[in-house]
């Protein structure tokens, strides 16, 4: 089992699980609980939008250095999720680092996107579909958070027990990362993790697996239980 940043080459027929706590796939999970029945996942927001003109009945989600874009209905958001009316619906989503990272994995057997929220139940679905199958962690952020969510679902699929709190500890400290960033910028410039962390934090929460299907220039997510 490999742990890798986002500019390793990945090698082809293996399990390939995309990380991105803070925030895409948490807003993902949560938009799965609301009631979604799919998420196209875009490698930019230009190909959101194109997604968008040929599909005008889904929502565009997502987020351009940080922020919504103003044609966007919703931004990376957890929390923006978790009381939108979703139900039957279905999302287009476009970030900087999860959605990109998602489209960059080349034939794999599987490819699952993760966050905290439901990083058991993809060890389960992996250990169920594809147990012997070598295994990539792809860490599409820099930051703590997505590193220490890729130690705990390797420590899972090796059959350890690890400590929620590490992984929160870890989340934290991502997320006073991202706050000391952004603090350089302009105020206009800044992005407010506040209402956000509560959800990215939230372990084991979502009891799915958000497995991808490549298409032609995106993934599609489906929510399967496990």
């Amino acid at each position: 089992m490999s742990i890798v940043g986002m500019d390793a080459e990945i090698a082809t027929g293996g399990v390939v699980v995309v990380i991105d706590v803070i925030r895409a796939f948490t807003t993902a999970a949560v938009a799965f609980e609301r009631g979604v029945t799919e998420i196209a996942c875009a490698p930019s927001v230009e190909v959101g939008r194109g997604l968008r003109r040929l599909h005008p009945d889904r929502l565009l989600v997502g987020e351009a250095n940080g922020l919504k874009p103003p044609d966007f209905d919703f931004g990376n958001s957890p929390f923006e999720m978790s009381t939108a009316q979703l139900d039957g619906r279905r999302l287009i989503q476009a970030t900087s680092n999860g959605t990109l990272g998602l489209a960059r994995c080349p034939d794999p057997a599987a490819l699952l996107a993760v966050s905290a929220l439901n990083v058991g139940a993809t060890a389960r679905w992996i250990a169920s579909n594809h147990a012997d199958i070598p295994r990539t962690l792809i860490c599409t952020g820099r930051t703590a958070e997505d590193w220490a969510c890729a130690r705990y679902l390797a420590d899972l699929l090796d059959g350890s027990a690890p400590a929620w709190a590490d992984l929160v500890t870890g989340i934290m400290h991502g997320a006073a990362e991202h706050a000391h960033a952004y603090a350089r910028l302009p105020a206009s410039e800044r992005v407010d993790l506040s209402g956000n962390l509560r959800f990215c934090c939230d372990v084991d929460r979502s009891e799915f697996a958000m497995v991808g299907e490549a298409r032609k220039d995106h993934v599609v997510l489906a929510k399967v239980p496990c």
